[in-house]
């Protein structure tokens, strides 16, 4: 009986060290929970990942990997992982506790002035330089696997997708196509081999985009439009650009891997080269409201296995390391003098029809997992419009609020 009252969290006191507090949030897999390291009183996120589920959708091997990266990248921009412990039902990592959210809520509010954007993208690069040399690529950078710590300073996060350069074939390349679809490689979605370096950088280079636009440089209603968008290396850039920025861009966004710039040209580059001078008091972010700048920008519709696997939210470390902060649950409210059912059944014909996996609760509609960007999308191009016949406008009895 102790085992199960262990195995449950019942007991306030993990592994005699760890005292954990508060539910932080959930994913398919896991459940992270507020601790306090007894020994040295050092605030942790601590991740409990169910053993059983794990290994039933035969994913363990990724937590492993996951768990073998994140001892062996020990950098000031990476996330750290302090220890990982296990019972026979569960494993438990105690993981750095980031307090800043995601870089992801920041961008949201708009585009960032070009020294700010530079910083970012110099401890990223910073990060990423570091994983290439221990041999680590990371395969789903994007902003959402960007957290931010108390003194605003970038960590990566989320290597469940990551490979070892053990993971090469006889060609030196890499062949699992895997990551997010609009900063996925052009290599890495047609299924050839590819350098895992190369793909980060391509990656990092779409980041950057987003830094400085606001807004994805690949966007189509249609993920085959997308992804022939991507092969061609098609995006415009927006007038604000500098020359500079233009240029080192259009180097990581090379759809040539053998011609894209590396890791060491990048960081010679002046743009890059550039020391951040930002006065006390600036803001970081220019006066650009989302819908002004295009970050409600077109995405794919369509997922297939493998961005459904890297969209998954038992994966994305990123909701372990910060309390969810108020301007991220912004929630769409009408009246309507229909029932509560008729409202439902919309919801999930439509989440449906994009392929959204629907769960049922019995409190509220809600986001639990997935890209937040092609959810704003959803929410503004098509929930909208699709709920204008039952969303009630003129004066009514007794209107149910949703």
């Amino acid at each position: 009986m102790a085992a199960k009252k262990e195995e449950k969290l019942s007991s306030n006191v993990l592994h005699g060290k760890y005292e954990l507090g508060r539910l932080l949030g959930h994913g398919t897999f896991a459940k992270v929970y507020h601790a306090k390291n007894l020994q040295n009183q050092r605030n942790v996120a601590m991740k409990v990942v169910g053993k059983e589920k794990v290994i039933k959708v035969g994913m363990m091997e990724q937590v492993k990997r996951e768990i073998s990266v994140m001892k062996m990248v020990k950098h000031p921009n990476i996330v750290v992982l302090h220890e990982v412990m296990a019972s026979k039902s569960k494993i438990y990592f105690a993981m750095e506790l980031v307090r800043g959210g995601e870089l992801f809520s920041k961008i949201a509010k708009g585009r960032f002035r070009e020294d700010v954007a530079r910083t970012y993208f110099q401890q990223l690069i910073s990060a990423v330089d570091f994983c290439h040399s221990r041999g680590v690529y990371h395969r789903d950078l994007k902003p959402e696997n960007l957290l931010l710590d108390d003194d605003g300073n970038l960590k990566v996060t989320d290597f469940g997708l990551s490979a070892f350069s053990e993971h090469l074939k006889q060609d030196g390349l890499l062949h699992t196509t895997c990551g997010t679809p609009a900063y996925v490689a052009p290599e890495v979605i047609g299924k050839r081999g590819y350098d895992g370096a190369k793909a980060d950088l391509w990656s990092c280079g779409v980041i950057l985009f987003v830094l400085l636009a606001g807004f994805l440089p690949f966007q189509d209603d249609n993920i085959v439009a997308m992804y022939k968008k991507i092969y061609r290396g098609d995006f415009k850039f927006p007038p604000w650009f500098s020359s500079e920025s233009r240029r080192l861009i259009n180097k990581l966004l090379d759809p040539n891997p053998s011609t894209r710039i590396s890791m060491a040209k990048l960081m010679e580059t002046s743009w890059f080269k550039k020391s951040v001078r930002t006065k006390k008091g600036d803001s970081e972010i220019e006066g650009y409201e989302k819908e002004e700048i295009g970050l409600k920008g077109k995405l794919p519709e369509t997922l297939n296995a493998f961005h459904i696997i890297s969209l998954s939210e038992g994966f994305d470390l990123s909701p372990l390391f910060e309390e969810k902060k108020r301007e991220e649950k912004e929630e769409l409210r009408f009246a309507t003098t229909k029932p509560a059912s008729t409202v439902i059944s919309k919801l999930e014909e439509l989440a449906n029809a994009m392929k959204f996996s629907v769960k049922k609760s019995e409190s509220r509609v809600k986001k639990d997992g997935g890209d937040t960007l092609e959810y704003n999308q959803f929410c503004s191009k098509e929930l909208r419009p699709a709920l204008k016949d039952i969303v009630w406008t003129s004066p009514a009895e007794n209107p149910t609020i949703v």
